[in-house]
């Protein structure tokens, strides 16, 4: 079952109070079922995506292929016949915004394209000019190559499907970017300039990214000892938000970083509504191998070994204190390294995965006030249809 348009996912539940969790499967294994067991049986949206940097033409460092990933995600979806989905090039990156890099980024968003993606997002954040006079200047560079990779999606995903109603996610503030004074947050007149920009040039993303206080992956403190995600700025967001619905625009807030965050938190302090897209991707790499070393604990000593052999050094360099701090944070790119081992897991222990990933799932749907979210979706659909 293939993914629906992106677009009809963000506009059908634009304001409707609930978030569409995007899930970073870095591992497919017991995870990609399990998460659309959980989609199905709660009627929640679901968006499955994977970064620039964890999944492209040569594998990432998850060593799956876009064509990979939406086989296994399609798959999960014919499984549990659930049709409310999407699959999303999260993290496009653009480091440099040179001619030369941006000839690459459009062939990596083509190969997605052909692959079935219905949702995009161009990830520029790293071109701030921090010399520049104002909003235009600073992004301006960031906005170029935005415009550029945005062009290319509308007509290449035009004449596959032709439809341009695809999904799209800009982002405008580089997540967990700090100075001395501790993370830079994405200021309302910045969201509003670069949204403007966009839009002047014909691009219209649904969703932004914006540098609200998360940090990507597990976090740690001075001793080395995993942390939740609490330092979120739940105001930052709200005023963001607020100054895109003062221009009129319908553009609302993806939130990066949630892995850490506590369940109630989330469904008791997050802007709902303001927030449509929340994405959880370290949380199911941390699942699987808890499970892993309560399972197979010799393959998890072999994995674990390798990584502070491999990165122990780097890690150091860059402050981490303890084994488990070079684990949580290195860990990721265990995944391409013993790939055949994991995807070669027998059935029993892959069970067991799938369902501590169902059960998980359910509770951040819960979280994110996604139940139900799928049949606005679809009666969204059959009006635009008629």
């Amino acid at each position: 079952m293939k993914p629906m348009h992106g677009a009809y996912l963000y506009k059908a539940l634009k304001d409707k109070g609930c978030i569409i969790m995007a899930c970073n499967t870095r591992i497919c294994v017991g995870i990609m079922n399990g998460l659309f067991r959980a989609a199905k049986e709660s009627d929640s949206a679901l968006v499955i995506e994977l970064a620039k940097s964890e999944c492209n033409s040569n594998g990432g460092y998850t060593g799956l292929t876009p064509a990979k990933l939406s086989e296994h995600a399609s798959k999960a979806a014919s499984k549990t016949e659930f049709d409310v989905w999407a699959l999303h090039a999260d993290h496009t990156a653009v480091k440099k915004g040179t001619d030369e890099e941006l000839v690459e980024v459009k062939k990596l968003l083509t190969t997605c394209i052909d692959a079935d993606y219905s949702s995009f997002a161009i990830d520029a954040s790293h071109l701030f000019n921090f010399e520049g006079n104002g909003v235009e200047e600073e992004l301006g560079d960031n906005i170029r190559s935005t415009i550029v990779c945005g062009q290319h999606i509308k007509q290449q995903y035009q004449e596959k499907h032709g439809n341009s109603e695809f999904g799209f996610e800009a982002e405008v503030g580089e997540i967990g970017r700090k100075d001395t004074e501790g993370m830079i947050l994405t200021t309302p007149e910045e969201a509003e300039g670069y949204i403007k920009a966009l839009n002047n040039a014909e691009i219209f993303p649904q969703i932004l990214a914006i540098a609200n206080g998360s940090t990507h992956g597990n976090i740690y403190d001075e001793n080395g000892k995993m942390i939740e995600q609490i330092n979120i700025d739940v105001q930052q967001t709200k005023e963001v938000a607020q100054a895109l619905r003062d221009m009129n625009s319908e553009v609302r807030i993806a939130q990066h970083g949630i892995t850490g965050t506590p369940l109630h938190l989330i469904k008791e302090k997050f802007p709902h509504g303001d927030i449509i897209k929340g994405n959880v991707g370290t949380f199911w790499q941390n699942l699987f191998w808890d499970i892993i070393k309560e399972e197979k604990p010799e393959f998890f000593n072999e994995v674990f070994k390798w990584v502070i052999e491999t990165y122990s050094e780097k890690a150091k360099e860059k402050g981490a204190k303890s084994d488990d701090e070079i684990w949580g944070k290195f860990g990721k790119f265990a995944t391409k390294q013993f790939f055949d081992k994991i995807y070669a897991l027998d059935i029993e222990v892959v069970k067991k995965i799938e369902e501590k990933t169902y059960e998980e799932a359910l509770k951040f749907f819960d979280a994110f006030k996604a139940n139900g979210s799928a049949q606005i979706v679809r009666d969204y659909i059959k009006t635009i249809n008629n």
